[in-house]
């Protein structure tokens, strides 16, 4: 079962309410997705731990062959 692209925004935003959320189909399949977080929270955390919390928002959607979220490209960022 795919998944939408406002669960993974909804998903996202229930651990980072006051990010700017860009979430983007890549191949128009709803299985490949791009999503861009931009959040005050991340400032002082490698890029690696920026993706990990993002990561951890998605509640294993992610998990395994049968997850919901096939394919997630992220991007993290701090605020200008």
């Amino acid at each position: 079962m795919a998944i939408e692209a406002h669960d993974i925004e909804a998903l996202i935003r229930a651990s980072f309410p006051d990010a700017k959320i860009t979430i983007t189909d890549l191949a128009g399949d709803g299985n490949h997705w791009a999503a861009e977080v931009i959040d005050a929270s991340f400032k002082g955390q490698s890029r690696v731990q920026q993706q990990r919390a993002v990561y951890a928002s998605l509640k294993g959607k992610m998990d395994g062959p049968h997850g919901e979220l096939h394919a997630l490209a992220l991007t993290t960022k701090v605020p200008e």
